[in-house]
């Protein structure tokens, strides 16, 4: 992994953005997050939307053993329409534990866990039925990967909500 950006704490305000939000096992999880983003993509070039940025992958529910409930979103510069599939949401605004990196997402987050527990900076998550619900957990695409396709090339800004 390559650490861009050191681990610190940011305050974040509220981006508008679409997204489209799927269950999938975790094995599998990346190639189902390339779709996505080919997919929606696809919907904004339908629609005459360029004015985005940047794409995410928001991951509502993690469970390492099982489904992950994520999304691939892009941020929108207002309150966008989407349809049944492309949905409008938000990303909260609110403090946010960050750091920036390129290639080996499960080291970035490794890091990331390490150093807020190592400050004693707790996540704004809750243990569920399904595995573990974070307020909001995303990383955003600073590399736009409609332009650059090696995703060990893209450089990633990785973001947890921090309690309180």
């Amino acid at each position: 992994m390559d650490l861009l950006e050191p681990p610190r704490i940011v305050e974040r305000p509220q981006q508008d953005y679409l997204g489209i939000r799927v269950i999938t096992p975790f094995r599998g999880m990346l190639s189902i997050r390339n779709e996505l983003i080919s997919e929606l993509s696809a919907w904004l070039d339908t629609r005459g939307i360029d004015d985005v940025g940047p794409f995410f992958l928001r991951l509502h529910v993690i469970d390492m053993s099982g489904p992950m409930d994520l999304e691939v979103g892009v941020v929108t510069p207002g309150p966008p329409t989407g349809d049944a599939r492309v949905r409008p949401a938000v990303l909260p605004a609110g403090r946010y534990a960050t750091l920036t990196y390129r290639n080996h997402s499960l080291r970035a987050n490794r890091a990331l866990i390490e150093w807020a527990g190592a400050q004693n900076i707790a996540f704004d998550r809750r243990d569920v039925a399904e595995g573990d619900l974070f307020a909001c957990r995303y990383e955003a695409f600073r590399t736009d990967p409609r332009t650059e396709p090696r995703k060990t090339k893209w450089e990633v800004e990785l973001n947890i909500a921090v309690a309180g």
